[in-house]
């Protein structure tokens, strides 16, 4: 077995900790400044952490705009990334000035959401609205600050588009969701489902 240290580099010709812990969904956020400028950035560090009340997280290497943005307004919209919005999401991590409307360089068009002043992806057929809990800056195991932060928000609304609701139940292939994997390139589509119920 190929063993290292991550301290010490892995050795490879890419870090395959992001493939090990892959795919991942996207988090695709949405936020505004406090002075109403729109921001949409994609997070490949992104997801569910608790069940009720639900919370969604995303970390952010480094204090981008996203995670000022929501600091400023405790609010945050998580847009699901589907295949035909994949072009979309990857315009929208250009790395532009925060005046810059990522909706708008992305060619996306914007649709109210109903408890939260951030706008969701009117593309998206899934969006859960945010309230901010927790910005937390990790650490590492000496307890040496990181510039990383894990921001966590209670999902207060969910939007879904009816046609993924099948006799009342989400159908997650038929959303066909973009995962994150671990090369600098690398994308996937939810593959074929199997059940196993649980003892």
């Amino acid at each position: 077995m190929h063993f290292y240290e991550p301290r010490q580099g892995h050795g490879l010709p890419h870090d395959p900790f992001n493939a090990i812990v892959g795919p991942r969904p996207i988090g695709w956020i949405a936020s505004h400044d406090a002075a109403g400028v729109l921001n949409l950035a994609p997070y490949s560090f992104f997801n569910g952490f608790n069940y009720t009340p639900p919370i969604v997280g995303f970390a952010s290497l480094g204090r981008k705009d996203t995670v000022r943005n929501i600091e400023a307004t405790g609010e945050f919209v998580w847009n699901l990334v589907t295949r035909d919005l994949a072009e979309a999401m990857n315009a929208s991590c250009a790395a532009v000035p925060p005046e810059v409307n990522e909706f708008e360089l992305a060619g996306l068009e914007t649709a109210p959401s109903r408890l939260v002043g951030v706008p969701r992806v009117a593309a998206s057929p899934v969006a859960f609205e945010c309230r901010l809990t927790q910005i937390i800056q990790l650490q590492d195991a000496n307890g040496q600050g990181l510039s990383t932060w894990l921001t966590l928000g209670e999902v207060v609304g969910v939007h879904i588009s009816e046609h993924l609701l099948v006799d009342g139940v989400y159908d997650t292939a038929a959303a066909h969701p973009v995962l994150r994997g671990g090369g600098p390139s690398d994308y996937f589509e939810l593959g074929p489902r199997f059940r196993m119920k649980r003892p």
